[in-house]
């Protein structure tokens, strides 16, 4: 796998009243042209930042992807977070050509709660709460759709997740501290059962909304229990039975976040070389 040299900036793309929200642009030095990810960090939809994926995003760099990794709104609830992502894939596509990519090969990825908001995001483009923030005047005239998504372990389903976590917390200790850490969130960011309903990329395909369905790479630990297995059963069969492409890869004996605590693992390597084959493939 041929290796590049990379720079790594922070730029501002976005400003909420004094509250600049930063990129990291990951860029491999050459005339490219490259493909463009934007990346989405997970944490629960209220933590993280735009460095949490930084094994990744410099891997891919070095293999030839730009990457913006983003910082998002973590303190306002859905659907803020996501008027952001679309401003962002909007924002790279005008950056493109100074990137050394194209805006026609933009794809989305993100982990845990950032890969839920990567779906969601990728599945409705034009939703007018999403595109809701305008790029400055003059900027070219773009849209938020995008050709491929990445899901590291995502929260496919936000409100099967919480009803699964309250399950667990309600049958008593003990039970997986997975629970206690990411009930909060729900709450903070969804405030309630319906806009988790709304919100969520499974029930959107189980009702029959007419979304977008790029080329989607699903990758998560086998023994993990903070993404339930149900939800991601639920999104492969719907994603495929609307029409939508979507390559499945579960790593036997693997956790949650398991890239973030072990990179350097089998498990951690070959997630590192399905992103970029994947990448390779939709956005050449």
């Amino acid at each position: 796998m041929a290796s590049h040299e990379i720079d790594i900036q922070d730029v501002e793309y976005l400003r909420h009243g004094d509250k600049p929200l930063l990129a990291r642009l990951y860029k491999p030095k050459g005339d490219g042209p490259f493909p463009l990810i934007v990346d989405l960090h997970g944490g629960a939809w209220i933590r993280g930042d735009r460095l949490n994926d930084a094994v990744m995003n410099e891997a891919m760099a070095k293999a030839g992807i730009v990457v913006a990794a983003i910082d998002f709104r973590t303190d306002t609830p859905y659907p803020a977070s996501l008027a952001d992502v679309n401003y962002a894939v909007r924002w790279i596509k005008t950056q493109a050509k100074a990137l050394g990519g194209s805006a026609d090969r933009v794809g989305l990825m993100g982990a845990s709660s950032g890969a839920h908001q990567a779906m969601l995001s990728a599945m409705r483009p034009r939703d007018a709460r999403y595109a809701a923030i305008p790029l400055p005047t003059g900027s070219p005239a773009v849209d938020a759709s995008v050709r491929a998504v990445v899901l590291c372990w995502p929260v496919i389903d936000p409100l099967g997740r919480y009803r699964y976590a309250k399950k667990l917390r309600e049958g008593g200790k003990p039970y997986p501290e997975v629970v206690d850490r990411v009930l909060p969130g729900h709450d903070q960011y969804w405030k309630t059962e319906d806009a988790m309903a709304e919100g969520s990329p499974v029930v959107a395909l189980e009702r029959g909304e007419r979304v977008e369905m790029p080329p989607a790479i699903y990758l998560q630990g086998a023994d993990d229990k903070a993404h339930p297995r149900a939800d991601l059963d639920r999104f492969v069969t719907q994603y495929r039975k609307a029409g939508g492409q979507v390559e499945l890869e579960l790593f036997e004996g693997e956790a949650e976040g398991y890239i973030g605590k072990k990179p350097m693992t089998d498990a951690g390597k070959r997630t590192i070389e399905r992103i970029i084959e994947f990448v390779r493939k939709q956005l050449a």
